[in-house]
């Protein structure tokens, strides 16, 4: 629908960072160089239509207006960006292996807000009035991302963890010291031939309001949870230490972080030693530049996950009288995992990319967050190709639809068929507009006033459709007994409402109804809309959407 070609569009030979990369509220890509520049593409219109070609609204040299701030020559190159919540743009030097006894010189700061503004209003601004930096001790240097909330930006180096503020300056609000062992390397022998990206913890922070999350890089690896206000380490543990006798562990993403809301925090850490090209070891490399060929190990590119060390943990933290505790929960060591799992609260499965280690077949999988056993894979390929080399998954919001990109240039889709039209089965409902969510219980109460909520709320829109159409819809996870369960549907008004009996029934995959149901097989819930009737929520002739949730 639209790109932009550093080559062809800005007669530059840069390459984008694709890894800090991010979309900006109004469709603006923000990218780091591995020029030290960032930019700013526009990518749409006023209205919302994709430009065929994204316009470069803002091009910073961050490195230069780092050192005339900072007065000395950086080192470090630039690696990752990030706004925080007044706009202000947050940026850190440094690479995946930031040694500190090379003592390189490295930095981070921000580009005002008011300064941003002024560029993209097409005024000419002076940086060293815009550009505030935070000298760093020679040899410290980010490894990942910055995290942004309401308190400040979070970065995490290869020695310390920092929260800052903006205050025509960095204001460092408080630094807390973690512990490694430095840069981790496959050993003769090992069937890995790669080895630990970072030599510092590899995990970027993960907030919640609270806490900060990460890793540090000991043996064994131990998942850290810092005061946000304070910075006091408030709790930690070792983590994904259940593995083989000498398997080497090293957390390189970010740990998925789910705060409940009600005292408990659960984070979610994947091993990923293995991964990092043994280069990154060499004096003269530029760790900052995120290519494959620079980061990665070839082993990795060429064989597989065989190439990453195992294992995937669920740790939660726990609010307690005393402070906090943390506790593992599950601990899975038969997975190595490489696509940056992503958790879907919508439906609460973790789902991911993995490689099936005897059959060499790539398939998609989804872990049961509270139990972290295998729901649900899907092959994909058994070609080399096919891996997904360390690219992040994307979960759509509406709790049906994952994208994952792979090295063979495909961004693959999946999608779960979870309604069809029994009465015309040749006939395709579009996915797209089949969305299946949580209904919590407070707002299943506030909508319609009747009972338990039980199962998704599944909306779903119907093109070209008879005056009276049957729906079904496929859901496990139900038990019971059928007679204690109801189905309500949206009306027009927004209330939730009892779907009369005679409208719907429960059945089996076979066409078989029962007086006691059982989650673990599949359902059909086959539901009778009449077009423009009370539960049509659609204004369009011959189109019907409905949105229906069972209830106890």
């Amino acid at each position: 629908m639209g790109y932009f070609s550093p080559k062809q569009h800005d007669n530059g030979s840069y390459l984008i960072q694709s890894s800090y990369s991010f979309v900006d509220e109004s469709n603006r890509i923000v990218c780091p160089t591995n020029d030290n520049r960032v930019l700013m593409l526009k990518a749409t219109d006023e209205e919302g239509n994709v430009l065929p070609e994204f316009e470069k609204v803002l091009d910073i040299d961050i490195k230069a207006a780092a050192e005339a701030a900072l007065g000395k020559t950086l080192d470090q190159n630039l690696l990752s960006v990030v706004f925080d919540y007044e706009g202000n743009l947050w940026f850190a030097t440094g690479g995946f292996r930031i040694y500190p006894d090379r003592k390189q010189q490295g930095t981070f700061g921000y580009v005002s807000r008011a300064a941003i503004d002024k560029i993209l209003n097409g005024e000419d601004v002076d940086l060293s009035d815009a550009v505030f930096v935070y000298e760093l001790e020679p040899g410290e240097g980010a490894e990942n991302g910055i995290a942004a909330s309401k308190e400040g930006a979070v970065i995490l180096t290869n020695l310390k963890c920092y929260l800052l503020q903006a205050d025509n300056g960095v204001k460092k609000v408080w630094e807390t010291s973690y512990k490694s062992v430095g840069a981790k390397e496959s050993e003769e022998g090992d069937e890995t031939t790669g080895g630990g990206l970072a030599w510092g913890g590899g995990c970027s922070p993960s907030l919640t309001k609270d806490l900060v999350m990460f890793t540090d890089n000991q043996d064994p690896v131990n998942l850290i949870a810092v005061d946000m206000k304070t910075g006091e380490q408030v709790a930690s543990m070792p983590v994904i230490d259940e593995l083989p006798e000498d398997t080497q562990v090293s957390v390189e993403n970010s740990a998925i972080v789910y705060d409940d809301g009600e005292g408990t925090v659960s984070t979610i850490v994947c091993n990923w030693f293995g991964a990092g090209s043994a280069k990154l070891g060499e004096a003269d490399n530029d760790s900052s530049i995120q290519s494959y060929e620079n980061i990665y190990d070839v082993g990795w590119l060429r064989q597989g996950n065989k190439m990453i060390a195992p294992g995937i943990e669920r740790v939660d933290t726990v609010k307690t009288e005393d402070g906090y505790e943390m506790k593992s929960i599950w601990c899975r060591s038969d997975l190595s995992d490489t696509s940056m799992m992503k958790l879907s609260t919508a439906t609460g499965y973790i789902y991911g990319y993995v490689q099936d280690m005897e059959t060499g077949m790539w398939q998609y999988i989804m872990l049961d967050f509270e139990t972290g056993e295998t729901a649900f894979t899907m092959d994909i390929s058994d070609k080399p190709g096919y891996n997904n080399m360390a690219i992040g998954m994307y979960a759509g919001n509406s709790g049906n639809a994952l994208y994952c990109p792979t090295s063979y240039l495909e961004l693959l889709r999946l999608q779960d068929r979870f309604v069809y039209l029994p009465e015309m089965p040749y006939r395709k409902v579009d996915l797209d507009q089949a969305m299946r969510n949580v209904l919590s219980q407070e707002k299943f109460a506030a909508d319609g006033d009747q009972g338990d909520v039980e199962g998704w709320l599944n909306t779903i829109t119907i093109e070209n459709v008879h005056p009276n159409t049957t729906v079904a819809i496929r859901m496990k996870g139900i038990s019971g007994e059928t007679g204690s369960l109801k189905l309500y549907a949206y009306g027009t008004d927004g209330t939730l409402k009892e779907v009369p009996a005679e409208k719907w029934h429960i059945q089996t995959e076979d066409g078989e109804t029962t007086d006691t149901l059982s989650e673990d097989v599949l359902y059909e819930i086959h539901m009778t809309v009449e077009d423009g009737g009370d539960f049509d929520l659609s204004e369009t002739e011959k189109e019907i959407k409905i949105s229906a949730v069972l209830g106890i």
